[in-house]
């Protein structure tokens, strides 16, 4: 079990990464960025998860964010394609 000071310890270092390295779902122009930003916010919840068996709830809202700007590119070039 990890204790508060701990999880708060987790929290920061995450957000410190996720500051750091990625841009905000919104921002994202690219399909190729946001497949990556998604494996790399699940390789970090993952790492964290067994490390710590804990990951922020908010990195998980992150990742529902990736993913809906991804799915809203995928169905925007769908349309394009196919429409």
């Amino acid at each position: 079990m990890i204790s508060e000071c701990e999880k708060i310890q987790v929290e920061k270092e995450f957000k410190d990464f996720t500051s750091r390295n990625f841009e905000r779902p919104a921002d994202c122009r690219n399909i190729d960025q946001i497949r990556f930003y998604v494996r790399e916010l699940c390789i970090r919840i993952e790492e964290y998860e067994s490390r710590f068996n804990y990951a922020p709830q908010w990195a998980y809202f992150l990742l529902a964010q990736y993913n809906l700007v991804q799915n809203r590119m995928l169905q925007f070039e769908f349309n394009k394609v196919y429409a």
